[in-house]
């Protein structure tokens, strides 16, 4: 829509935005401060996320391309909204918006005072602002950023005929690295690493290092620090080839197969990749470049099969085993015939073990096999977890997606946050890298207890058994670390959390749940094969819902909670899907899948709400 065209004739409803407020202050901006008045007379579209949240992830690369197209006009704005205590970290913040290529301004709220503001309830949610400085739109979840350019068009040609839209950015201090802006990067660092996520111990003796943040693979010397070679341009990218001209994006998991060659989890890039130390090579074993989305294929031939955000792989059972933390699942891929299949997990978020087609993960991250047992960080819910050969899937340690901490013992009371790692020692226990802690753990099945083998390592992501020695990826000290594994464990003073979310007060026995979704302009709900929207509600504890669990299509619903249970969480996870709304598009138009989970802690009240609003795409009016 050029700028010349009419104004939309709907009346569009607009909230006035209230002012951005954070404690930590602005990253990627120069020093600079910014109120929303600085910013009239553009769209702003603020992305409020949290960097252990995956689908939070997933929406920094999805408004990319949004972002350069619209770069005179538009400013996004992430608010940084943190879950766990360590993301309330400023330091850790600064960290994580180099990490992952965030190319735009970020307020470090962590006081949560702007998500309060903006009534927001999930990560992440989007919200649009206007020119004329009104809420026009929220968007929970992932897979709107095709429905927020067309907004966006509409907005540039709406406030172009009023005179209220402002293109350029002469009266910024500019940076002249991205063409003017409020954006200004910040300056490279000269390390030989840039948090490194994941590795491996050749069978040369050299290590095998996935330098997320610089897109490529580094072979390091026995000693962990000498570079014998990198592998890939270091640019974004999916292109197979020899060590020079292969690219990766963010890859992050690796395996050693028994033929010497490796299996590469190509986080960003929704794919596996198969390095070849001898040749130098890499090639694509699975996925399409394309993140997998709700209702499309779950098994099939490797290459066309899509993936979601594969964050590590492991040998075990002959296959190769994937936490897809996009997803929230395990998947294995099969060497003799060169498919991939969903092996435990219902894409649901949360901690429910079982068998594997009935088992909740939340962001599974690290993985490491032993004869008898896959073992998994889980990292949302900060728990150890494993599969049996039957593909049962059990917890060691962790309850759930709103507790954790430091506290050793017995694994039934133990806490770790968002571990990333796991490690098979040799005398059957599991070192796992407790990232938040800034710490390495060890589980003992034969005891069932949880110690403390090292801390003061910045970020701990994975580790490498090399002898009597543990080698550690500290990923925000950008390094390998040697440690010589510890007789005793390290005494640390135990320390317990839940997440800063305040509760929701509701009151007890009738609750309205809806979730609001309004299909977005120029597209219609997709109802050509049936209901084309689906709500799952489930609670912990269980007891908290009397009634109003299960599936259905309606996005509206009447639960009955529980009086004898004073709190706890609603999970409610939603879908719908809609199309364009196109004539000229044929037979098939373009469609488009909506969806988000909410975790909702609620506290029952006398004084509390009969009706709990969530926004999937909209306005609650």
């Amino acid at each position: 829509m050029n700028e010349s065209s009419p104004p939309p004739t709907s009346r569009r409803a607009r909230v006035r935005a209230p002012e951005l407020t954070g404690t930590g202050g602005w990253l990627n901006t120069g020093g600079r401060q910014y109120a929303l008045s600085d910013l009239r007379g553009r769209i702003v579209i603020l992305d409020f996320w949290t960097f252990c949240c995956i689908n939070c992830l997933h929406v920094l690369d999805e408004l990319r391309e949004l972002e350069e197209k619209h770069r005179d006009t538009v400013v996004i704005i992430g608010v940084h909204s943190p879950k766990f205590v360590h993301e309330a970290e400023h330091r850790a913040v600064v960290d994580a918006v180099e990490r992952y290529g965030v190319e735009h301004p970020v307020l470090d709220d962590p006081d949560l005072a702007t998500w309060k503001q903006y009534a927001v309830r999930a990560w992440p949610t989007l919200v649009v602002i206007d020119p004329e400085g009104y809420v026009v739109a929220q968007h929970a979840g992932e897979g709107h950023a095709h429905a927020i350019e067309r907004l966006v068009e509409e907005l540039e040609a709406e406030h172009a005929a009023k005179g209220t839209l402002r293109r350029g950015w002469g009266y910024l201090p500019c940076s002249s690295s991205n063409g003017g802006g409020p954006y200004v990067p910040p300056e490279p660092q000269p390390t030989t690493l840039r948090f490194p996520g994941k590795a491996l111990l050749l069978p040369s003796g050299n290590f095998l290092v996935s330098d997320t943040t610089r897109h490529q693979l580094v072979e390091l010397a026995a000693d962990g620090e000498t570079v014998v070679r990198r592998i890939g341009e270091g640019d974004r990218g999916l292109t197979d080839g020899p060590a020079d001209r292969a690219r990766f994006q963010e890859p992050q998991g690796l395996a050693l197969l028994p033929d010497g060659t490796v299996v590469v989890a190509d986080t960003v890039n929704h794919a596996l990749r198969l390095f070849d130390p001898e040749s130098g090579r890499t090639t694509t074993l699975a996925g399409t470049g394309h993140q997998w989305m709700q209702g499309e294929a779950t098994s099939g031939p490797g290459r066309e099969v899509k993936l979601s955000s594969p964050w590590d792989v492991a040998w075990w059972d002959g296959r190769v085993w994937i936490a897809m933390a996009g997803v929230h699942q395990l998947w294995a891929y099969d060497p003799a015939d060169g498919s991939v299949s969903v092996t435990a997990g219902t894409t649901n978020e949360g901690l429910v073990d079982g068998p594997g087609g009935e088992a909740w993960f939340a962001q599974p991250s690290g993985l490491a096999a032993t004869p008898e047992r896959l073992w998994l960080a889980d990292s949302e819910t900060s728990a150890l977890r494993w599969v049996d050969l039957e593909g049962r899937v059990h917890t060691a340690v962790g309850t759930g997606l709103f507790d954790f901490g430091h506290r050793d013992g017995d694994a039934g009371q133990a806490l770790l946050q968002h571990p990333l790692g796991v490690t098979a020692l040799p005398d059957g226990s599991v070192a796992v890298s407790d990232t938040y802690n800034h710490a390495l753990r060890r589980y003992d099945p034969a005891t069932g207890r949880v110690t403390t083998l090292a801390t003061d390592l910045r970020e701990p992501s994975d580790a490498v058994l090399v002898g009597e020695d543990i080698v550690v990826v500290e990923s925000a000290r950008h390094r390998l670390t040697r440690l010589r594994l510890p007789e005793e464990a390290v005494r640390v003073e135990a320390v317990a959390h839940r997440t800063q979310r305040a509760a929701t007060e509701v009151a007890p026995g009738s609750l309205k749940l809806d979730v609001i979704f309004e299909a977005p302009a120029g597209q219609k709900l997709d109802t050509r094969y049936g209901p084309s929207t689906r709500l799952l509600v489930s609670s912990t504890p269980p007891e908290l819902l009397l009634s109003g669990e299960g599936a259905g299509t309606d996005l509206s619903r009447a639960l009955k909670l529980n009086p004898a249970v004073t709190e706890g969480v609603l999970h409610v996870s939603a879908m719908a899907a809609s199309c364009d709304d196109d004539q000229a598009g044929g037979e098939y138009p373009a469609c488009h899948v909506h969806q988000q989970d909410w975790g909702v802690p609620v506290r029952l009240a006398e004084s509390g709400a009969d009706r709990l609003p969530l926004v999937l795409a909209g306005l609650d009016a």
